[in-house]
């Protein structure tokens, strides 16, 4: 049986209150990767409570024995990361499954990396997807090309393990360099933890071992699940919204939300005592239509356009080519979604535009379909400021921010569940 929620906000010209997110998703899945390699240095406090990292941190605890079926469900992270963890793991033999979406989401960049370095991997459904059979063994490193377009989170995965080759690993990185931040939020990681690494144009250098460095990390929240609250800002009247546990000095390319809803949504951001306040600026005027590249933070490209679609902004975002290998297939689902409140959408491989607000009443309770994706329901939300909004399958938040209707509910929102 489904459920859904209905959403909306009686007070839309008001938006005021404190918010407390835990750690970055990213940051948390990083260092967890890096605590299992070394134990005893790194110690992490304000770690994510979101699903992904739960199913990471359950399945890189002592108890995985030889011959284990690991399910890591959605989360294509783990799946990225686990793969190259497991493959270094000597006399230890794993299978890697997900959901049947996760199937359909390719792995052979990062699988035939491994192999050349030495790895045993084998597929055991379709060629380049999951299910994996590892087999782990001691690797020796070496040098390899790796398409750098496709997905940051092969890179970094091959990054975080890299340390306990024998001779280190050289990558090269070929093609346009997709979700760099990303690539750098785990270079940045490596050089804190004592791991000596080196990047120079498009060549990664991770050097063998780790000097005895030992590390507490307190993780900083998670930029990504603002950039909702950025979106709620600029839809309503007034607002007054404070973040806890953000930092100007921050690791996470998402922080980028700050300064694109200042310059084209009057959102100021004001750093204080480890908050963000969220304000309005009076007397902007936005802009009429918005052209943005998001290669390197396409993670916020949906509650952009869900802010752009609210406002009646036109807008064409680019550098969108992960999007369609997601949790589902974003691009398409956002033009499916966006079309019910009257706006047309054309998309490409890697790019999205808002055509026309064409003449049509909104039903005031349309129902949003989520497709399996966390980030559909938290990015079409704050419309709820607009009129009563249903959303399909609201705990699928779940996978990276699970207090995400109970904190809307502190700000106002009034959120009821049903079963179809």
């Amino acid at each position: 049986m489904s459920s859904y929620i209905t959403i909306h906000k009686l007070e839309n010209s008001l938006l005021y209150g404190s918010i407390s997110i835990t750690g970055s998703k990213s940051i948390s899945n990083r260092l967890l990767i890096l605590k299992a390699i070394y134990p005893n240095d790194i110690h992490i406090e304000n770690l994510s409570n979101c699903q992904d990292t739960e199913i990471l941190k359950k399945n890189l605890n002592d108890h995985i024995i030889s011959n284990s079926l690991i399910d890591i469900h959605h989360a294509g992270t783990a799946m990225r990361f686990l793969t190259s963890y497991f493959s270094i793991q000597e006399g230890k033999k794993v299978i890697l499954t997900g959901s049947n979406r996760m199937k359909e989401r390719p792995i052979s960049v990062l699988v035939d990396a491994l192999k050349k370095l030495g790895s045993e991997i084998y597929y055991l459904e379709k060629v380049g997807y999951p299910p994996i059979k590892i087999i782990g063994k001691k690797i020796l490193g070496g040098e390899i090309d790796i398409n750098a377009k496709i997905s940051s989170q092969y890179i970094s995965s091959l990054m975080l393990i890299a340390s306990k080759f024998d001779i280190g690993l050289k990558i090269s990185l070929k093609e346009e360099i997709t979700s760099i931040p990303y690539i750098k939020m785990t270079f940045d990681l490596l050089n804190q933890v004592g791991i000596k690494v080196s990047w120079k144009n498009k060549i990664i250098h991770i050097f063998p071992g780790k000097e005895k460095v030992k590390k507490c990390f307190s993780i900083e929240s998670d930029w990504s699940s603002a950039s909702y609250y950025y979106s709620m800002a600029a839809i309503s009247k007034k607002c007054n919204i404070a973040l806890k546990s953000y930092t100007h000095e921050s690791l996470q390319g998402d922080k980028e939300v700050s300064f694109i809803y200042e310059k084209y949504f009057g959102i100021s951001t004001i750093f204080s005592k480890k908050k963000i306040f969220l304000n309005k600026k009076s007397n902007f005027t936005p802009l009429k239509f918005i052209d943005l590249d998001l290669n390197k933070t396409p993670d916020i490209a949906q509650t952009l356009v869900v802010t752009c679609a609210s406002l009646g902004i036109k807008c064409i975002l680019k550098g969108l080519e992960t999007l369609k290998i997601k949790e589902t297939d974003r691009l398409q689902a956002l033009k499916n979604e966006l079309f019910k409140l009257g706006i047309k959408i054309h998309i490409t491989n890697s790019s999205l535009e808002i055509k026309d607000f064409f003449s049509k009443k909104i039903n005031s309770f349309i129902r949003i379909k989520t497709y399996q994706d966390h980030r559909m329901a938290m990015s079409f939300s704050p419309l709820g400021l607009c009129y009563s909004l249903q959303i399909e399958e609201p705990d699928v938040v779940d996978k990276s921010y699970p207090d995400f209707w109970k904190d809307l509910k502190h700000l106002g929102f009034s959120i009821d569940y049903f079963d179809n």
